[in-house]
């Protein structure tokens, strides 16, 4: 058994914690026999307020030290946990954030042949994007986790849908991913579905790294393009290579921190390794594979950027205070190797996670994860059901027992599996930073914690609030058991929630959900993977509020719905958690609805999640 050394003084309570050379004066309380951050404390997002190990905590002695041990896992081990890079690639809809990631894996020898998005006959379709729907419209309707070996490092890389009618399965993925390659359209610049993914892992303290694509199409400026994301991000860009020319003329990148030229060569579709010609600036063959115009452009801009930008410091990218930027395009393969390669050394390990407790370092000797994820039918011939797992700290091992915090209760993990889009294949070992699936009739929800140790409980997954509302309807009595088993799995796997609207005569419950893409695809899966023959009928509603009463009577009835005054076209309506809320028709009535109603208060998500 390995242990980390922690000197406390055991008289006083308060302690100063020194953080990679930085006092921070009365952040850690020593109580029950643990350390614990204080309260205010614990809200730091985890990037930012990083613990690297070993953690050292100090008192200024004036009485006796004495020396607590803290398991942490073997140097093997560790060396394993410190070689996984966990991130997730995010975009807006059509800036090439599938096809990048179907790159990484040519580049990484994950595959070799690339597929495409819009695979005609003759091509593949890529190993992300394996759902029937995902295929025939050319989108990603779910996240996808694809894991494989590459320099020397374990990657486990989430490709998230970038629509925003399924932006909350992306949000997710960021709850479990220690870091994020956000593509840019080199067209179009920063979108709105971009910046809110920017926001999201801004506020969790998700490092950001940009690949800026489509270079080989007509694009802005390179320099209006930097400019625009230190504008509206608010970050200074730090560009790792620069682009040499653009659309046809696009014929490669220079790498600002090697100095060299990198000269590709298309290939068609894509679909294999782009072949490489490397050398200085000044080279006559970058010279001659270069028009005159395009090098001197380059040449002045190089010069530019050396005053106008500045230099990379990895502590301030993992910190959230600089923003690596790769030019390339992901199509012809120009700067994707680069890219990954330069990626993987910047890029952080795992770090620790935050937990009703306080961090829990991946170098915990104890096994703990959560499920940020549920996918059904994932081998339609078993109706299957996976559960994802964010590994936080120590080891797995197939079979081993943990503790299902919500109920208390053990449970053996047999069916564990390695994933890579659609296939897996048996899992025994894994290490925090990895992402496995469960296979089999686990009950495990969206947010569950697994550990083998008592005590750690970790931050619930944010639900968001829906923006639209449908009933889904069974159009065949006859298949009543598969809709119902199929309507469970889905709403299990958080794609849209449920609500019982008071009074009603409708027998299904009302959906709501993001965007109403999610109940085209609800019906999709009901009719493709359980053969049920569904309808969808449209709600009025198209806003929710939830409600309680700011001084309730110790005897009310939380069951019993709340004396609300409603505005008109308004209902009340209980959520899956049995909390009551207002469907409301216009946003305009809300401040009616405020109004009326002085005595309760309102809140656009379930008040117990808050």
């Amino acid at each position: 058994m390995f242990f980390q050394e922690i000197a406390i003084k055991t008289v006083r309570t308060r302690y100063h914690c020194w953080r990679d050379g930085e006092a921070r004066g009365n952040s850690v309380q020593f109580w029950d026999g643990k350390f614990r951050l204080r309260p205010d404390f614990v809200g730091i997002p985890d990037r930012s307020d990083r613990i690297h190990s070993p953690v050292r905590i100090h008192s200024k002695p004036k009485s006796p030290v004495t020396t607590i041990a803290v398991r942490t896992v073997s140097p093997e081990i560790a060396r394993q946990i410190d070689r996984r890079r966990t991130f997730a690639i995010i975009s807006h809809p059509d800036a090439g954030k599938t096809t990048l990631t179907e790159k990484l894996l040519l580049y990484g020898g994950a595959i070799h042949l690339a597929g495409s998005v819009t695979a005609r006959r003759n091509q593949n379709s890529t190993a992300s994007d394996w759902m029937a729907m995902e295929k025939e419209r050319g989108i990603s309707v779910s996240s996808t986790v694809l894991q494989f070996d590459y320099n020397g490092y374990c990657v486990n890389l989430l490709d998230t849908p970038g629509h925003h009618d399924f932006s909350e399965d992306t949000y997710r993925v960021l709850s479990a991913v220690d870091s994020a390659v956000m593509v840019i359209d080199a067209g179009k610049g920063i979108e709105a579905q971009t910046l809110k993914l920017f926001e999201v892992c801004r506020k969790r303290g998700v490092p950001i790294f940009v690949f800026i694509n489509k270079l080989d199409r007509p694009s802005r400026p390179p320099l209006e393009l930097i400019d625009e994301l230190e504008r509206v991000l608010g970050l200074p860009p730090v560009p790792i290579n620069w682009p040499l020319g653009d659309g046809p003329r696009f014929r490669g990148v220079f790498n600002r921190e090697t100095n060299e030229v990198n000269l590709f060569e298309r290939t068609p579709h894509g679909s294999f390794k782009a072949p490489l010609s490397v050398g200085g600036i000044d080279d006559d063959l970058v010279k001659s594979s270069l028009d005159s115009e395009i090098y001197e452009r380059a040449k002045q801009e190089l010069e530019l950027l050396d005053g106008l930008t500045e230099e990379l410091d990895i502590k301030k990218t993992l910190a959230g205070g600089q923003m690596p930027i790769f030019f390339g395009s992901a199509m012809n393969n120009f700067g994707v190797q680069l890219m990954l390669e330069r990626f993987l050394q910047l890029a952080p390990g795992p770090a620790p996670r935050n937990s009703a407790d306080g961090p829990v370092d991946p170098h915990r000797d104890s096994f703990s994860g959560f499920v940020f994820k549920i996918q059904a039918n994932m081998n339609p011939r078993h109706r299957d059901r996976a559960v994802f797992i964010r590994i936080v700290s120590g080891l797995f091992e197939r079979d081993m027992q943990v503790i299902d915090i919500k109920s208390g209760k053990k449970v053996r993990l047999g069916n564990a599996q390695k994933l890579f889009g659609q296939d897996r294949e048996t899992l025994d070992e894994a290490y925090a930073g990895d992402i496995l699936a469960l296979v089999g009739n686990y009950e495990f929800l969206i947010g569950d914690t697994l550990t083998s140790e008592q005590g750690i409980v970790y931050h619930e997954m944010p639900r968001f609030k829906p923006e639209c509302f449908s009933y889904l309807f069974n159009s065949d009595t006859a298949n009543i058991k598969r809709y119902r088993s199929g309507m469970e799995q889905l709403l299990k796997e958080g794609v849209a929630q449920a609500y019982d609207v008071h009074g009603s005569a409708q027998r299904v419950p009302l959906l709501g959900a993001v965007g109403p893409l999610q109940f085209e695809v609800m019906k999709a899966r009901l009719e493709g993977e359980y053969n049920v023959e569904c309808r969808l009928e449209s709600s009025p509603w198209s806003v929710a509020q939830w409600v309680r009463e700011k001084d309730p009577s110790p005897d009310i009835n939380l069951r019993d719905a709340p004396k609300v005054q409603l505005p008109s076209g308004s209902s009340l309506a209980l959520d899956q958690d049995g909390n009551w809320l207002v469907l409301l028709p216009a946003a305009y009535l809300i401040s009616i609805l405020h109004d009326r109603n002085k005595a309760f208060e309102f809140s656009t998500s379930p008040f117990d999640r808050l």
